[in-house]
């Protein structure tokens, strides 16, 4: 696992050999940002399940502003901090210990870019823009990327449009714009 591109890139970082954690491989990784060029520089980054850090840390590494990464695994979080440490990227980052949903209950902050990576088998999807919508937690004109099983259906719901969907093997990237009328 490594950053591919960007200030921090061919940084390898460290992860933890688990059957809970799935890395995004480089080609979905490397497909996912070309497609989120547009909307990264300066951005505000939530990166939700972040296992060992790498999505939201390539977020930085092309341009976005900060990332806070949300994971509840305390050995993954040892992990992130210490590949934030790699990239030298500490005072742009915030790392929060928690679950998902209930993160997403309390907190009030806003961002320009969700990233997430759920486990496969839960079809979290759905119910993440939901929690999302509900707590406003992305801005309007702001994207969300969804990576999950090929299995999975992720419809548009609320005032998010899904904008793309591709197909990587197993894996599928939905992107969701948030066309929220202010």
């Amino acid at each position: 696992m490594r950053i591919i591109a960007g200030e921090a890139g061919s940084i390898v970082l460290k992860s933890i050999k688990n059957k809970k954690t799935r890395p995004t491989l480089d080609r979905v990784k490397e497909a996912m940002f070309s497609m989120l060029i547009p909307y990264i520089h300066n951005a505000k980054v939530l990166d939700l399940f972040s296992g060992f850090g790498g999505l939201g840390l390539e977020a930085l590494s092309r341009g976005a502003l900060k990332t806070v990464f949300v994971e509840r695994s305390r050995k993954n979080i040892n992990v992130i901090d210490e590949n934030i440490s790699r990239c030298n990227f500490g005072n742009k980052t915030k790392v929060v210990k928690a679950d998902v949903f209930n993160f997403l209950e309390g907190n009030n902050e806003k961002f320009d870019l969700i990233i997430m990576d759920p486990p496969y088998k839960k079809e979290f999807g759905e119910k993440l823009l939901e929690k999302i919508n509900q707590h406003k937690t992305l801005k309007n004109n702001g994207i969300i990327v969804i990576e999950h099983s090929k299995n999975e259906i992720i419809k548009s719901q609320h005032t998010f449009s899904k904008i793309k969907e591709k197909k990587y093997g197993d894996t599928k990237l939905a992107f969701f714009e948030n066309r929220e009328e202010i």
